[in-house]
């Protein structure tokens, strides 16, 4: 069944008219007709089936159905915050953290961050990281979306954070996550650069009470270290068996 995430509320039981994504994917991309079923979500943690009333040139109307609960979301509540990556390497990073149950994505700005965006094209980024997370939602069957926050630098996003147990990988570490405690559900768990994180920098993530772990005698590239630290967390803390 085809999944269309909608930004606002979807009513039940009436006709509505969805938004233009929805009408490019749905008429241009699958070239679906009327009459055709499909599922609707806006992020409230509910879907709506609808059918596919009335296609015209530049709208797309259909009848919904009552909205029923559809919780597919860990108990694990992750806030990744990472360092930005060269090329198709953020989006990648974006796209499979969602898939994996990651909450929140803050992409951060470090001394060796080798990306370098003017604001304009950072609010672009933004926008268009914020459109993947809902195309992973669509694909994999979650519900909510998880936000994409404004870009930040590291010593900021690190002071930030309240009520979370803070991870960070570094090859000195000498446990990994399978020895983990947490007091609670929500962990902040840190990526740096493809460079890597300076001396201060670990030195601050110290200060805030980041606690490092090591995943594996191998070194990892940023895009791989992210997607196997949740899958880990996943595993031994969420939804993954």
């Amino acid at each position: 069944m085809v999944r269309i995430f909608q930004p606002t509320a979807i009513l039940p039981n009436c006709v509505i008219e969805l938004d233009d994504n929805a009408f490019n994917h749905i008429v241009r991309v699958l070239r679906m007709k009327e009459g055709e079923s499909i599922i609707l979500f806006d992020g409230s943690n509910k879907i709506t089936p609808a059918v596919i009333q009335q296609i015209n040139k530049k709208n797309l109307l259909v009848q919904t159905a009552d909205s029923v609960i559809d919780n597919r979301e860990s108990p694990l509540n992750i806030h990744l915050g990472q360092v930005l990556s060269r090329g198709e390497k953020m989006e990648f990073t974006i796209q499979k953290s969602v898939e994996l149950g990651v909450n929140k994505i803050t992409p951060l700005l470090s001394e060796r961050c080798g990306v370098k965006l003017d604001p304009e094209r950072l609010a672009k980024k933004l926008q268009q990281w914020q459109k993947i997370a809902e195309s992973a939602c669509e694909q994999c069957g979650r519900n909510i979306v998880p936000m994409i926050n404004p870009v930040q630098k590291l010593p900021n996003w690190c002071a930030s954070l309240e009520d979370y147990t803070k991870l960070t990988l570094h090859p000195r570490a000498q446990s990994g996550i399978n020895t983990l405690t947490l007091p609670n559900t929500n962990v902040a768990l840190l990526i740096g650069p493809e460079g890597g994180l300076t001396e201060a920098e670990i030195d601050m993530t110290v200060k805030n009470q980041f606690v490092e772990i090591l995943l594996g005698p191998r070194i990892l590239r940023t895009e791989t270290v992210a997607l196997t630290a949740i899958t880990a967390l996943q595993v031994k803390f969420g939804d993954l068996g």
